[in-house]
């Protein structure tokens, strides 16, 4: 019995385990983060201005060869100006990206019939230029 009163109250955590979990927890969400970002690849122009606020809006985008997606959805542009035409009224923000490699003559099309929907306010969206020489 005097063995057992010598011994005293344990009065610390391990927090071995907790911190475990936390770096397995740690190195998962580093390794998903990347994968989370989903849309459709475009190869971007680059070009200077001002970050827009995230709200919600149309963006159309055009694919080399042609294929052109509304909000990441493919469809022809036929169907996506007869939702512009419903869309017009309301008169919302339509956002473009097109492919750097797609022919200009094909982007003033779809500029066209965009604005033929009766969409008056149009953004074309590009990649940030960075400066590598500091200027």
């Amino acid at each position: 019995m005097k063995a057992d009163r010598n011994r005293g109250v344990l009065s610390e955590i391990n927090v071995t385990p907790f911190v475990d979990v936390m770096l397995v927890l740690l190195i998962i969400f580093m390794v998903t983060a990347p994968l989370l970002q989903q849309g459709i690849d475009v190869n971007l122009p680059q070009a200077k201005g001002k970050d827009l606020p995230p709200e919600e809006r149309i963006t159309l985008i055009v694919k080399r060869g042609g294929v052109i997606f509304m909000n990441d959805k493919p469809m022809p542009m036929s169907e996506i100006k007869q939702k512009l035409t419903a869309i017009s009224k309301l008169n919302p923000n339509v956002f473009l990206k097109a492919d750097k490699d797609v022919p200009y003559g094909f982007v003033v099309q779809v500029m066209s019939d965009i604005k033929e929907a009766g969409i008056e306010k149009l953004g074309m969206i590009t990649e940030p230029k960075i400066n590598i020489e500091g200027k």
